[in-house]
């Protein structure tokens, strides 16, 4: 097997892909497949920390009419769901996992506490942070972007549903152009929202690498840490 390019890395999984075809939920095949591809990259010895988003569940700007602070929280709670799933998922393989949640919900997780993340880490434990930054307003994006600097990851996959950054939406522009490398300034000087603007901004702030492909294919995961990604290279 190849060798890995990096020491520790946080994984943002969208909740989306969770669903798999069927749309809304947890589709087991699905979170079996991914699972698989984060223990392939277990046994290599990288530390993984994981974001995950909800937007299988629930988005805070579905909440139409809905205050925006309490949708953004309902959001939040769809993200323990999505991480208690894929903890039980990595500890059927014999994986030690740990969930942290940025709201304290101390009968089914630990609360966020950086020193405990980083020692799970070095321990070997995988570590999945639920409920974003614990504020309404801020994306998981962004919330994978605060967490990666916290635990001085040494870069971000974001695994999406989209496989790279473009010019322009890719599903209305045919002549919209994919970018193997770009960097975070011109991302936000063109205003492209694959990431969330405010996670690009943080990114810049502190010097954190990302890489961006689509999670069509959980196989993807491995490939990104093994340097062998087609998606998008986002530099410092």
């Amino acid at each position: 097997m190849s060798k890995p390019i990096y020491n520790r890395i946080l994984l943002k999984l969208s909740g989306e892909a969770l669903a798999g075809s069927k749309g809304f939920g947890i589709d087991t095949e699905t979170l079996g497949g991914i699972v698989g591809s984060i223990e392939t990259v277990y046994k290599m010895g990288v530390q993984i920390a994981i974001v995950v988003g909800a937007g299988n569940f629930w988005r805070g700007r579905d909440g139409a009419g809905m205050d925006r602070s309490t949708a953004d929280h309902m959001g939040m709670l769809g993200t323990v769901i999505n991480s208690l799933a894929l903890q039980d998922a990595i500890e059927k393989k014999e994986i030690p996992t740990r969930v942290m949640t940025a709201i304290p919900m101390d009968r089914i997780a630990e609360p966020y506490i950086r020193r405990k993340a980083v020692s799970h880490l070095n321990r070997n434990e995988i570590v999945i942070f639920a409920c974003g930054t614990g504020n309404p307003f801020f994306s998981t994006d962004t919330a994978a972007a605060l967490r990666a600097a916290e635990i001085d990851a040494d870069i971000i996959l974001f695994a999406k549903n989209v496989d790279g950054i473009y010019s322009d939406d890719p599903r209305t522009n045919p002549d919209a152009r994919k970018y193997k490398t770009i960097s975070y300034h011109e991302v936000l000087m063109k205003k492209l929202t694959a990431i969330d603007l405010t996670a690009t901004s943080l990114c810049l702030d502190n010097g954190m690498p990302s890489l961006l492909f689509a999670l069509e294919k959980p196989g993807n995961i491995v490939d990104a840490v093994l340097g062998n990604s087609s998606g998008t290279f986002i530099e410092k």
